[in-house]
């Protein structure tokens, strides 16, 4: 079993305002489906009125993330799923109830995690 991040930026969800509460009720439909299932390890989005922090190896603290890096917004679910072929295929049902395309990423394993 592998763990797959399925993602959206921010700016990839362009949903007509009275099509949110429709987006809501399928998304939730979509990770309820997924708990049922036992694949579910959490998921959620990144609260954009929270600016990032830039932690560094010796303590010191800054505002904001690397500069260099595009800005991570959006939503993920996380889902342990038996083959890509599934990830997939969940990763298309949220695409369809989110109304925009997902990422697909794999978390490689680490027998100590």
């Amino acid at each position: 079993m592998s763990k797959y991040l399925i993602s959206f930026p921010s700016a990839a969800m362009v949903v007509p305002e009275g099509e949110l509460p429709a987006v809501s009720r399928d998304a939730h439909a979509v990770i309820a489906a997924a708990k049922a299932a036992g694949v579910y390890v959490f998921g959620g989005g990144i609260d954009e009125a929270v600016a990032p922090l830039l932690v560094m190896a010796d303590g010191s603290v800054s505002e904001g993330g690397y500069p260099w890096a595009p800005a991570l917004n959006g939503g993920f679910t996380v889902l342990e799923l038996a083959s890509r072929g599934e990830a997939i295929a969940w990763a298309a049902r949220l695409a369809r109830a989110c109304r925009c395309g997902q990422e697909l990423r794999v978390f490689m394993f680490d027998a100590e995690s």
